[in-house]
């Protein structure tokens, strides 16, 4: 008897340069959706903080106003629309104030445009231009894995990326792919550092570790924004890509263009892979325990 047709779905990565204007951001995010969608993408991974610059170079106090609540937030509705419209799965990054906290998060959009929960970073980095402990309380909503209508989907965000047991945590739930939306370029403390080749390969090491196909999203651009020590400078790099299930890398985009990446998995076939690869079978938590400690010490 033949085998019957796996489960196959097509995700993509779309990457842009952001202007400092709410409205034409979110425009050009709908646009780049709906290409993906013409070339058959099922669900579709926007960078993060998309509406508008990258404003935590700078630590400043008017910049909150740019947070908005998670309910009734006018782009996450907007997405909503678009996601039943064309019936794809958005992930949605955005500035959230909640009381008086605020986080870094991404609301999931199911295909039928339903809103199927909220993730908030985990990690926060605060260093020279990615000034972001300033603004967002770390998140504390755990890592998830989220059931849409195509697969089961883990969402990152940005820093957490560097972090395996943030991919690993979403796997052990049913992830069967996972996302990154990012916002990562030059240091403005150091012109000489460029991360691009070792945040790609980090990301496409939690892709081989846990046998998922990964996506990540990333702006491009030259953003300057004005800070309490004068103006800072970050050239995003893009190189948004697609990641197999053994870590190699399907489609890359360059560090300059507006693009939009499709690629289609088949997640039965990649299934039986993983679960013959035994890399669940054989985990030993109970020796993990180090884990749990800062210095390595029982």
């Amino acid at each position: 008897m033949a085998a019957p047709a796996g489960r196959k779905v097509a995700v993509a990565a779309v990457q842009f340069a952001c202007t400092d204007v709410e409205a034409e951001n979110v425009a050009a995010a709908e646009r780049l959706i709906r290409e993906a969608h013409k070339k058959g993408a099922k669900i579709v991974l926007i960078q993060e903080l998309f509406e508008g610059h990258y404003f935590c170079q700078a630590q400043r106090m008017d910049f909150f106003r740019r947070a908005k609540p998670y309910k009734g937030n006018p782009t996450i509705m907007r997405m909503q629309q678009l996601a039943k419209e064309l019936e794809v799965v958005i992930p949605v990054s955005f500035f959230e104030e909640a009381n008086n906290a605020h986080y870094n998060s991404v609301a999931i959009i199911d295909a039928d445009g339903t809103d199927l929960g909220l993730y908030r970073k985990s990690h926060i980095p605060d260093g020279p231009g990615y000034q972001e402990k300033f603004y967002f309380n770390p998140g504390d909503t755990g890592f998830k894995a989220f059931k849409t209508k195509y697969a089961t989907i883990g969402v990152g965000i940005c820093w957490d990326q560097w972090f395996p047991e943030c991919a690993r945590a979403m796997a052990l739930q049913g992830a069967e792919i996972l996302f990154y939306p990012t916002a990562i370029g030059s240091e403005p403390q150091d012109g000489n550092l460029d991360s691009r080749e070792h945040w790609k390969r980090v990301m496409q090491g939690h892709a081989g570790a846990n046998l998922v196909p990964l996506v990540a999203s990333n702006r491009i651009g030259r953003e300057t924004v004005e800070t309490e020590h004068g103006k800072s400078t970050i050239t995003f790099y893009g190189n948004s890509f697609i990641a197999g299930p053994t870590g190699e890398i399907v489609k890359l985009a360059n560090d300059k263009d507006e693009e939009v990446l499709v690629a289609e998995f088949d997640l039965d076939e990649i299934k039986s892979t993983r679960h013959g690869w035994g890399i669940f079978r054989d985990r030993r938590p109970e020796l993990y325990k180090v884990l749990l400690t800062l210095d390595g010490e029982k």
